[in-house]
């Protein structure tokens, strides 16, 4: 290709057509102004920094060194903990550790903010700001896995050895054996959960059962040993995944109440600092910062989680951004009053300001939902709320009751079809589950008045009376 053989062409290309080269070719040292030349080693240099990466340390963040990366993924930890004030120094926080990428990295995150405030606490003269504690939770569900108890026990041996590497601050370690959390003072724990989950027909319902059961012991654990925040290490791949399965399942109604950073339905708020991180990027920098992990105690998904899951999982190796696309869209719709820190859990002045300038617009557009379901603790919607009260004012027995405060999802994923079944399901639900009940029940008295309009409910006793034939 021939200009007008201008002297003053810079562009590269050839004075005249006599001196362009066969086939195209096109001399290297003009070529050479026009591209970015590579080494021979194949060592590119960072965007951020300008460091010289390694070609076998490729970060999904364009090719950022390892300590730009790793800075990026803590940037949006601190971000999120921060703009949600999360944790403050009067914190005592739970991490829950599953033994996956996820986990550990947040685990490690926590440990790093928690050595940093160690560090101001120990330089301030006033010491006014105390350190937040900080402790490790580990559940145990060998009963009712494929993993064996050996293989456990060696994993939490090495789980101990992690938290007490994260030291100093020490950091106490929280083993929960499953049906010991969800049975507490029975004997017969393990034949009792085996029941339990016997008695759910759907794989979809079961593999969603164990995780609410896993939510149950994790806040019993934080509640005996006096933790007020449980942190979860759900990233932005496992958000997408129950966006969609949550789709599928019917559960839109409640589904933005599971895709915020704090989710206060709990006694124990629940807060998502890595809500912004995708999974492979965590798995990467467990990878390159030598982070050690239990991958045999990954539990794999069942039913129409897995198919999500799988579906995911080819999504990304077309576009690694669907899953935070999948979030952002979700982000959008409108929370409920419980995704927040409540204020009577913060004694940070400033913590406090910095949620009200951040959440402000979310409370004013926030939805009040009073009944949540037993099980799942979703809200209930309109129709299922009129359908509570249409039962309740039927004088139902206690199964129907229960059936009634249950969301349609866990109505038909979950509870059996079968008089029978039902009657052995409910007699093996979990105390913790069954209390929730009742407290959901007595709490409402809008609900109470409304079921039994020219009833006085001035006193506890009349209320106690009302819940007692339901449960």
């Amino acid at each position: 290709m021939a200009c007008n053989g201008s002297s003053s062409c810079q562009s590269g290309c050839f004075a005249g057509g006599d001196e362009e080269p066969e086939n195209g070719e096109i001399h290297i040292d003009r070529m050479s102004s026009l591209s970015v030349s590579t080494p021979k080693d194949g060592r590119t240099s960072c965007p951020k920094c300008g460091e010289e990466t390694a070609p076998q340390n490729p970060s999904p963040d364009g090719g950022l060194c390892l300590a730009c990366f790793r800075a990026s993924l803590f940037g949006k930890f601190k971000l999120a903990v921060t703009a949600n004030s999360m944790i403050s120094p009067s914190d005592n926080v739970l991490v829950a550790f599953s033994g996956g990428p996820s986990s550990r990295v947040a685990l490690q995150f926590v440990h790093e903010m928690q050595c940093k405030a160690q560090k101001n606490f120990d330089a301030s003269r006033d010491r006014a700001l105390p350190v937040f504690g900080v402790g490790v939770a580990f559940i145990d569900e060998s009963s009712v896995s494929s993993i064996t108890s050996d293989e456990v026990r060696e994993a939490i041996r090495e789980i101990g050895v992690i938290v007490l590497e994260l030291a100093p601050p020490v950091k106490e370690l929280h083993v929960g054996v499953l049906e010991s959390s969800c049975f507490a003072g029975s004997d017969d724990g393990r034949e009792r959960l085996s029941g339990l989950l016997g008695t759910i027909g759907d794989v979809t319902g079961r593999d969603d059962f164990m995780r609410h059961l896993r939510m149950l012991s994790l806040q019993k654990i934080a509640l005996e040993n006096g933790y007020n925040r449980l942190v979860l290490g759900s990233c932005t791949s496992n958000i997408a995944c129950h966006v969609i399965s949550a789709t599928v399942k019917g559960q839109g109604y409640s589904l933005p109440a599971d895709v915020q950073y704090v989710d206060g339905r709990w006694e124990v708020p629940v807060v998502f600092p890595l809500r912004d991180c995708p999974s492979r990027e965590l798995s990467l920098l467990c990878q390159l910062d030598g982070l050690k992990t239990q991958r045999f105690l990954d539990r794999p998904s069942s039913g129409i989680n897995g198919l999500v899951s799988s579906f995911l999982a080819r999504l990304q190796e077309e576009n690694p951004s669907r899953e935070r696309t999948i979030v952002r869209t979700a982000e959008k719709l409108t929370p409920f009053s419980f995704n927040k820190i409540p204020e009577t859990e913060s004694n940070d002045i400033l913590a406090a300001r910095r949620r009200r300038r951040a959440q402000s617009a979310k409370r004013e557009e926030s939805i009040h939902s009073e009944v949540l379901c037993p099980v799942c603790s979703s809200p209930l919607d309109l129709s299922e709320s009129q359908s509570l009260k249409t039962v309740l004012s039927s004088c139902p027995t206690r199964d129907e009751a229960f059936a009634a405060h249950c969301c349609h999802s866990c109505n038909l994923q979950i509870l059996p079809n079968e008089s029978l079944k039902f009657s052995d399901f409910y007699s093996l639900l979990p105390q913790p589950m069954m209390e929730r009940a009742k407290d959901i029940a007595s709490a409402n008295q809008a609900w109470l008045r409304m079921i039994y309009p020219g009833v006085q409910l001035s006193g506890k006793h009349l209320q106690r009376q009302l819940v007692s034939q339901w449960f």
